[in-house]
This record gives structure tokens, C-alpha cells and sequence, in this order.
């Protein structure tokens, strides 16, 4: 998996080059929307917070900013879906990046490398969309990567970016509702990696259950068909 980890490698030092670029730049609407987004009238703000959370894919937009605006502009239920729709959306633009970037994949990585890459995000991949959704960078990195791999069907990542999305955008919906304000946003993103680490651990144990689990279907030897 060699060249895999060299293309998730190049991803991550693009997204942190890109990160130091705007914070050298000062971009105010990239560092701190927050001003944007309560100045502007309720449209404009929720269109804005939504097209912010899907520039997430190429830009180091602080998502976590945008979702408690959302939060205290629009309340608890119409601020998590607009953060719920922004997320679900740029993991949805990160995977077609990836099924853009799909042919030129075939051709840096040896077809072997590529079959065993599949099989691994047949088994794993929704799971590992679903962990990876709260956290930057690697939440591009993973819907990117699924997108390059035929093993990953557009309504299995929305699926699993969906699940992966809701903690984050429920949580920061009550954070900014209540006027936590940013203060909030270490406690809160905490809380988001422990419910996806949590997610992470019961699918594990899930799987290892499954896997160990003997075998029960028996042959009918008066049918000559399998009875369980």
C-alpha cells in the first residue's frame, strides 16, 4: 500500500500548505466567518454557511466556526441541517474529486496495489468515512480516496456521510444555540472525536464478533438442501 501512503501523504501536506497560506494571508472570511455569517441577512447567511462548509474540500475553512454560527443564528434543528447539508455536500465534492482523479490513480498505482486497496474500502470504507467526517483534512483525504476507488458507490458515501456528519453538526448546533460561543469549540470537538472513536470501537468489536461467530448451517441429508 505503498503508493497509497504517499498519495494520502501529498493530500495532507497540500491541505496544510493551503492552511499556512490563508493564515499568513489573514483571509478574514476564512479564518473567522463568524462576523460574516451574523452580519449578513438569514438567506445570505445560510447559503454562505453551507457553500463555507463545502469549500472545506480544497480550503482550511474553520468548519467548526460555521456550524455553531449556524447554531446561533438559526437555532438548534435549522442550524444542524444546514451544517448537516454543507458536510454531506463536501464529502459528496471530495468524492467526485476522486472519482475525477480515478484514471490518473490507475496509472501511479500497480493494479494489485489497487485491488487490495478495494477490498479494504468494500469492508471498511463507510466505516471509515463515517470516523474520519469531524476531522480535518482527513475527512477530505478519505472522501477523495473513496471516490478514486470503484469499491465506493455514491450512495454509500452520502450514507456514511450522513451518520458521520450528524454528531458534529447536532453538537454545535446546541453549542452555538446556548452562546457557548468559540470558547465552546475545543470542548465540543472533543466530544465530536469521542463519538466517532466510540463508532469506531463498536464496528471493530462488531466485526470481530462476526468473524468468530461458527458456523451453524447444517446439510439436510433428506433434502439434500442447507437448514440452519
Amino acid at each position: 500500500m505503498r503508493h497509497y501512503l504517499t498519495i494520502v501523504i501529498v493530500l495532507l501536506v497540500v491541505f496544510l500548505a493551503l492552511f499556512a497560506l490563508v493564515e499568513a494571508a489573514g483571509v478574514p472570511l476564512l479564518v473567522d466567518p463568524s462576523d460574516y455569517l451574523a452580519g449578513a441577512g438569514p438567506m445570505v447567511a445560510a447559503v454562505l454557511g453551507v457553500g463555507l462548509l463545502i469549500a472545506c474540500v480544497v480550503l482550511p475553512v474553520p468548519s467548526s466556526v460555521v456550524m455553531i454560527a449556524h447554531g446561533a443564528l438559526f437555532g438548534v434543528v435549522l442550524g444542524a441541517v444546514l451544517s448537516l447539508v454543507g458536510s454531506i455536500s463536501a464529502a459528496m465534492v471530495g468524492f467526485a474529486i476522486g472519482r475525477g482523479g480515478g484514471p490518473l490513480l490507475e496509472r501511479l498505482v500497480p493494479a494489485s496495489e489497487r485491488q487490495r486497496a478495494d477490498a479494504l474500502l468494500e469492508r471498511w470504507g463507510m466505516l471509515a468515512v463515517v470516523v474520519t467526517r469531524p476531522v480535518p483534512m482527513l475527512a477530505e483525504t478519505t472522501a477523495i480516496l473513496a471516490g478514486a476507488s470503484r469499491a465506493m458507490s455514491w450512495p454509500r458515501v452520502g450514507l456514511a456521510a450522513a451518520l458521520g456528519s450528524v454528531p458534529a453538526a447536532v453538537l454545535y448546533a446546541v453549542a452555538g444555540s446556548i452562546a457557548v460561543g468559540i470558547g465552546s469549540v475545543p470542548l465540543v470537538f472533543a466530544l465530536v472525536l469521542g463519538v466517532a472513536a466510540l463508532t469506531w470501537l463498536v464496528e471493530r468489536v462488531r466485526s470481530r464478533q462476526r468473524a468468530k461467530a461458527p458456523a451453524v448451517i447444517q446439510a439436510d441429508p433428506a433434502s439434500g438442501e442447507a437448514s440452519g
